[in-house]
């Protein structure tokens, strides 16, 4: 079984739109699904974590980027 894998270019996009676009992006992929999100506004590295905190996806990793990019890698996990 393949793993699905998608992104979400958030970069130069501000407060709520990576959320929101993050959001989206998670209702549309199956469970067990990784999806990558990147985004360059700073509320991003506080906003995307909390959501999750909420939902029963995983964040496996968050990071700032050498180019100044918030990365996230999230797992999808069904509710």
């Amino acid at each position: 079984m393949s793993c699905v894998s998608e992104q979400v270019d958030a970069t130069g996009l501000q407060c709520p739109m990576p959320l929101l676009k993050t959001k989206l992006a998670l209702k549309a992929l199956p469970d067990g699904a990784e999806l990558t999100v990147y985004a360059t506004d700073a509320g991003s590295a506080r906003d995307i974590p909390r959501y999750l905190e909420q939902t029963p996806h995983e964040l496996l990793h968050h990071e700032e980027d050498r180019d100044g990019r918030f990365v996230f890698l999230i797992r999808t996990r069904a509710g």
